[in-house]
């Protein structure tokens, strides 16, 4: 009796659905960007099972209504049975070989290796997940046999099956978009509380009349938040860069004005500069435009090298446009990061030019993630060709950054997508964990642009045609931290894609998102051309960042 009740609540289970739905979970096995731990895996493959299963129905549906023809008795169970076998045999393969291929990427990348475990826990789960999503399919079935069977009271079954299916339709998306609403509007009041401490949470200014936020500032401490009274108040002072380079340094000068500082993108950097001519800043060799991440983050693992290596004369400047996750802001407040980066580009660089080119600042721009895209946007070539910067360093651009497509497609033939070569290197170059920048046909012209990105970074390669066909990267040999053992398959790719996005923020220093302090040095050596440097002197300077110094070398990418 209770046999029965639960075969009619779950409904009849298609075997060429379920076999469909393996194929997509040994696909799901094959090796991406990022390792997978057996958890995330697993997910990935019970939804992607689900997603195989749904696929064949979808497919079954017009089938049978055009009324094609279907294999039915002895011919259709034995057909089951030799995809049965052929279906079961690869997916045993490829669930063997999935654990070789995941612990060939985490060897590279420095993890600890996956045990037999991982196979077992795959599996467990991956059934678990598959179970739940086709328990809410056969609700879902369920509430349309419920809805179609009250219309046909009231009209024919054709009409009522199609206005049943938008029933049902509606309903799902009006419930998934209240509830999604709810958690964002939730993290949101989440990361405002958190991350900012604004105002009355503030701790005290400091005292020091040429920091920011002290009583002689013009930017209020209270509303600079979180993210940039840290990025103020911490870094190297004269004394510690002095005991670094043996000879007498300044205290660097770092101007950041908060999101509630002032209403408007334009109100903000017109305070931020006027904020910058009270400090002398442009009396600094250096000048850097700073764009930070989503949350105003700034990352100390970029601007405490920069700063060592100028030997405190330098001045760096950030205005803060969200207080979102950089997810999130990339989503809701996409232009808000773009206005407020052009509005201070266009106040600081404004200002810069009407000062004698031999009584200025060498100004370059600056950003990491989704502030390299708000930096790149606000760089209009067209502003600056009668007066241009002097350079400019954009940190993991994520893949939607128009700028980077285009320097990208103008690659030279042959040159690797994940590192390409542009020109003879005059103007742009690019560097990763394994490249610093240093090596090109020419010499470096008058103005110098750098990117830095990790080959197994999927903010900067994620690509949304990679639904359809193999990204780009994909048809090169691999790099030195990715798999010999890539696979594009349509739909599937593409979920690991996006998987991979949301696992590279927590991947090992110097891999996928999480960018190393030690890698940004060669790179800025390259853009700002410090005075009397050497290479012995990156060297140095990369030990002492790899040990670790202050705040630096963070990878911590909010």
């Amino acid at each position: 009796m209770l046999a029965n009740t639960f075969s009619r609540m779950i409904g009849p289970v298609s075997v060429p659905c379920v076999l469909l739905g393996l194929v997509f979970f040994a696909a799901s096995l094959t090796p991406s960007l990022i390792p997978r731990g057996p958890e995330t895996q697993s997910v990935l493959g019970g939804l992607l099972t689900a997603l195989g299963y749904l696929a064949g129905k979808v497919v079954a549906l017009p089938w049978r209504a055009a009324d094609l023809p279907e294999l039915k008795g002895r011919p259709a169970r034995i057909a089951t049975w030799i995809v049965s076998i052929f279906v079961l045999i690869l997916f045993t393969w490829v669930l063997g070989s999935s654990l070789t291929w995941q612990n060939d990427l985490r060897e590279k990348m420095g993890m600890e290796l996956a045990d037999g475990l991982y196979l077992a826990r795959i599996v467990t789960i991956a059934l678990a997940t598959f179970a739940a999503c086709f328990f809410v399919g056969r609700l879902v079935a369920s509430l349309f046999r419920l809805i179609r069977q009250r219309f046909y009271r009231i009209m024919p079954p054709r009409r009522a099956n199609v206005l049943g299916f938008v029933t049902v339709v509606a309903l799902l998306f009006v419930i998934t978009r209240d509830g999604i609403l709810d958690r964002v509007i939730l993290g949101l009041d989440e990361s405002y509380e958190a991350a900012q401490a604004l105002f009355d949470q503030a701790p005290p200014p400091p005292n020091d009349p040429m920091t920011v936020g002290s009583a002689a500032s013009l930017i209020d401490w209270g509303g600079i938040g979180t993210p940039g009274r840290d990025f103020i108040t911490t870094g190297p002072d004269a004394e510690v860069i002095s005991a670094f380079t043996g000879r007498d340094a300044l205290d660097p000068i770092r101007v950041y004005v908060g999101r509630a500082n002032a209403d408007t993108p334009l109100d903000r950097a017109e305070l931020a500069l006027a904020e910058l001519i009270r400090l002398d800043a442009f009396q600094r060799e250096v000048l850097i435009v700073a764009s930070p991440t989503g949350t105003g983050w700034m990352d100390p693992g970029s601007h405490d090298p920069v700063e060592y290596m100028h030997n405190g004369d330098i001045a760096t400047v950030a205005v803060q446009y969200s207080y979102l996750q950089s997810p999130l802001a990339l989503i809701l407040e996409t232009n808000t990061g773009l206005e407020q980066a052009t509005a201070l580009q266009e106040v600081v660089h404004g200002y810069w030019q009407t000062l004698p080119p031999d009584q200025r600042p060498r100004l370059y721009v600056h950003g990491l993630s989704l502030g390299a895209w708000s930096s790149m946007h606000a760089t209009n070539l067209f502003r600056l060709l009668d007066d241009p910067i002097d350079g400019a360093f954009w940190v993991g651009p994520p893949f939607p950054s128009a700028f980077w497509s285009y320097v990208q497609n103008q690659r030279n033939p042959g040159s690797p997508w994940v590192l390409p070569e542009v020109g003879d290197g005059s103007l742009v170059r690019y560097a990763s964990h394994t490249s610093d920048a240093s090596e090109a046909p020419a010499e470096w012209g008058n103005m110098r642009i750098v990117f830095l990105q990790y080959s197994s970074d999927p903010v900067v390669f994620y690509e949304p045609a990679s639904l359809w066909r193999a990204p780009q990267w994909m048809r090169d040999p691999p790099a030195a931290d990715m798999s010999e053992h890539f696979v594009f398959m349509p739909v599937v790719t593409q979920f690991q894609l996006a998987l991979d996005m949301a696992l590279s923020f927590g991947s090992p220093p110097g891999h996928g998102h999480a960018y190393y302090g030690p890698d940004y040095v060669g790179p800025w050596v390259q853009v700002t051309n410090p005075a009397n440097w050497t290479p012995a002197d990156t060297q140095r300077l990369i030990a002492h960042c790899d040990n670790g110094f202050q705040a630096g070398c963070s990878n911590d990418l909010r």
